[in-house]
């Protein structure tokens, strides 16, 4: 999974994504200060693992993982070479979903890049900078779709719809609310990966004042809140700042750090569960001596697909799946006394895996 990292100059973006990654970017009270695209991987936290590693005493313990993307802070006119310009939206075009930094604190320290702290203007910004993007793309297709179009009936298909998004994007609105008409023009509209297409996620940076009650005493949190809801989207609450605090203690005593400010989870536990959540994602895992691992898949993943995840040699030689839920295997205290219980499946090549399955594949090549 690969999230990349966008919003203004100076609302916490490069602060949030060094206490995620830990990975050090620059930070800076002025635009402009993340040059290159930084990249962290981040492990995805899952005390399943810790628990089966340890039931199975394993070498090895191995989460899944989301990789970030920090991208420079986008102002008006980037779509058009201002501030850093689209060098940074084509770092985007790579990314399953965008996490857009909401500024929803007043701070007179930290610049605003327009003078004010507006949360539906900063993300009507950064909604029109992609638009207009996204109509370069879609406007160099047509280019290429119009000439051959004339005398072949596919692509004069394609040019009707190419000509339908355009209308889309020129009234403002995101590819994602464009109406596919059949698989074909599905598969013509995801070679195009249209930066409006993707999935987004609303962090609402704020203040700490506003972290206890999820920003509900915040009226910008609210605002973000009711837009996100219009476009189906997820959003959290996070205090940048804070996260960094997090980000440079242990596990106990970030446990202690977050029950004494009121939170059961962090900024990064939310952003996981958002994310997973967003992209319809959840986990399967392995487990034995040499490893315990996570492996995420989309759900309702059928399981050939999943031994794919593994090795393509599992999906091309799948014969069946051993299947036990891991609390199940857990609370039998062993694999064996699982089996003798029934908790253990034999699945075949129609059987949806579910999160928290341990599985077995079998297979011949």
């Amino acid at each position: 999974m690969k999230l990349g990292i966008v919003g203004l100059p100076n609302v916490g973006k490069s602060t949030l994504f060094n206490s995620l990654t830990k990975a050090g970017a620059e930070m800076a009270n002025y635009p402009f200060c993340t040059i290159d695209p930084n990249v962290g991987v981040v492990p995805v936290p899952d005390e399943r693992l810790d628990k089966l590693g340890e039931f199975y005493h394993s070498k090895k313990v191995t989460p899944a993982v989301v990789e970030f993307v920090d991208i420079a802070g986008l102002v008006k006119g980037a779509s058009k070479g201002e501030g850093l310009g689209n060098q940074f939206l084509a770092n985007i075009r790579e990314v399953d979903a965008i996490l857009h930094v909401v500024r929803c604190f007043e701070d007179d320290n930290v610049i605003h890049v327009d003078g004010s702290v507006d949360p539906l203007r900063d993300i009507e910004t950064i909604d029109l900078e992609l638009i207009f993007a996204d109509m370069e793309v879609l406007e160099r297709r047509m280019a290429k779709t119009a000439k051959s179009a004339r005398n072949d009936k596919k692509s004069a298909k394609e040019y009707e719809m190419q000509k339908r998004l355009k209308t889309l994007l020129e009234d403002g609105k995101d590819a994602s609310c464009f109406e596919l008409l059949d698989e074909e023009e599905e598969a013509w509209f995801n070679e195009y990966n249209l930066l409006t297409a993707k999935p987004v996620i609303y962090a609402a940076n704020v203040s700490e004042d506003d972290l206890a009650d999820d920003g509900a005493s915040n009226e910008y949190v609210a605002k973000v809140r009711a837009l996100a809801a219009e476009k189906n989207s997820e959003v959290f609450v996070i205090c940048a700042s804070i996260e960094a605090e997090i980000a440079e203690l242990d596990d106990e005593e970030k446990k202690e750090f977050l029950e004494d400010l009121g939170l059961e989870s962090s900024g990064l536990d939310k952003l996981i569960q958002a994310s997973y959540s967003t992209l319809g994602l959840m986990s399967f895992l392995t487990s034995g001596e040499d490893e315990t691992r996570a492996w995420t898949i989309k759900k309702n993943t059928k399981a050939p697909v999943a031994a794919g995840k593994i090795h393509t040699d599992m999906q091309r030689g799948f014969i069946k799946a051993e299947v036990v839920y891991y609390q199940d295997l857990l609370d039998c205290g062993s694999y064996a006394g699982a089996r003798e219980k029934g908790l253990v499946r034999m699945e075949g090549k129609d059987y949806i895996v579910q999160d928290g399955d341990v599985i077995v594949f079998r297979f011949n090549v």
